[in-house]
């Protein structure tokens, strides 16, 4: 049945310049990595956006967090030429060098491409690529297989065009094993062609990685009743670039939602929170989901992506009860949702799924596979699009408004650990550092 007052919220927030204005002045702070100033500045100014939209509670939240500062890091092949490329240490990466190395091309980083190959002592590169028949690969798992096999040094080069080297954390929440850095498809090809010709690389990075803390923040919509709807999107960024795409639209996209639900009828609290240290380890929001009773929690809304493109893309991560609400949702504001039942560990619904709690999480249809824009320098707020911002925005607000009056299905853990065995993620997760100890 129509519902004028939802009506009117859909209507306001047509012309709601807020999401743009948010996402405007997170691309504006200087640097918003895990536990850097930057980040501070991210929550408290999420903090002021949800106080506006009408949130009460509202506050910020520290947490510990091992903080990771860039150095220099210098990359030269030696064999058999004498040449420099320019390269980014990758989040997390110790100091070290390795001097000399033999470079050895595992081209997608997969189990196979590792598999009887000999990296031991050796400077590997893998691309940020998947292959097209295959799961997503992440960067985490290609990193582990290399540790794991010896490897000096790692190097990750991207697939797309445009001299954009790629960067990304390489453990959760912990200093890696051995120096990695980042460098562009165009720096990649020539470093492919150099191992097909015995080529040895110098490869050193200087960084540091110290105790220190993080930034949460949240506020509260609805009723104060005995259980919730959780909304999360993590406001830190990588230092290279504005961070605009990820996830300054999820945020944006976050505060777009909250606006809509101000001032309408809920049937449950709905919690507003975005968290920092995501990048480097779902370190936030852990420590959102250890501040909450799992079982008060009805759902977590992920919002990690939406907002970037034109089309709303969501995540079901194992709980089929989402299907039928989304198409909902769908039917209600005449516009296309992309419904998939994949399962992931690399964003912040991991920690609340691990607790047992449903989760699904909005993202965007991309052009290609990979991230596109996404961890390099190019992640700038001129690719994204206000018309983006609001619209999913309200579609993320009807998903929450019919979470807080229907009950979704829990997870059963066994259920989830048998589809991530079953979709082959195991032994990259446990590569990657990331598989749960209490599901061996």
């Amino acid at each position: 049945m129509p519902d004028p007052e939802v009506d009117r919220a859909l209507g306001r927030a047509w012309r709601d310049r807020e999401p743009w204005r948010v996402l405007t002045a997170l691309a504006e702070l200087d640097d918003r990595m895990a536990g850097h100033p930057g980040e501070r500045e991210a929550a408290d100014l999420v903090a002021d956006a949800l106080a506006d939209a009408g949130a009460r509670n509202v506050r910020t939240t520290g947490f510990d967090l091992p903080v990771w500062t860039r150095g220099d890091c210098s990359l030269a092949v030696t064999d058999p030429v004498d040449r420099e490329f320019p390269a980014l240490a990758l989040p997390y990466s110790p100091p070290g060098d390795a001097a000399g190395a033999p470079l050895a091309d595992v081209g997608h980083g997969t189990e196979d491409d590792y598999d009887g190959r000999d990296v031991a002592g050796a400077v590997v590169l893998a691309s940020t690529d998947s292959p097209d028949s295959a799961r997503f690969v992440h960067r985490m798992e290609k990193y582990g297989y290399a540790v794991d096999g010896g490897a000096a040094g790692f190097v990750f080069y991207n697939h797309r065009d445009g001299q954009l080297p790629p960067t990304g954390a390489l453990r959760f929440g912990r200093e890696a094993e051995i120096p990695a850095v980042g460098v562009s498809k165009e720096t990649g090809a020539w470093l492919r062609e150099y191992a097909d010709r015995g080529g040895r690389v110098d490869l050193a990075v200087d960084a540091e990685t110290v105790a220190g803390s993080g930034a949460n923040a949240q506020g509260v919509l609805g009723p104060d009743t005995g259980d919730e709807v959780v909304v999360v999107a993590h406001h830190d960024a990588h230092d290279v670039a504005e961070g605009a795409l990820d996830n300054g639209c999820g945020v944006a996209t976050l505060v777009a939602a909250a606006r809509v639900l101000e001032g309408l009828d809920l049937d449950a609290t709905v919690r507003f929170a975005t968290v920092g240290a995501e990048e480097v380890g779902l370190q936030g929001s852990s420590a959102l989901a250890a501040s909450l009773d799992p079982e008060s929690v009805r759902a977590v809304v992920n919002v990690d992506g939406a907002g970037r493109y034109r089309t709303l893309r969501a995540f079901t991560h194992g709980t089929d009860d989402f299907a039928d609400v989304l198409d909902d949702v769908a039917d209600c504001a005449n516009r296309p949702v992309e419904v998939t039942d994949a399962v992931h560990p690399y964003s912040d619904h991991w920690p609340f799924l691990r607790e047992g709690v449903p989760a699904v999480q909005l993202h965007s249809v991309t052009p290609g596979r990979g991230r596109g824009w996404g961890h390099t320098a190019a992640d700038t707020r001129d690719k994204a699009d206000a018309r983006n911002l609001r619209e999913h925005g309200m579609l993320a607000a009807l998903l929450v408004r019919e979470l807080a009056s229907r009950a979704v299905s829990r997870p059963d853990e066994d259920d989830l650990r048998e589809t991530l065995v079953a979709d082959g993620f195991r032994p990259g997760m446990e590569a990657a550092d990331v598989w749960p100890a209490d599901w061996d």
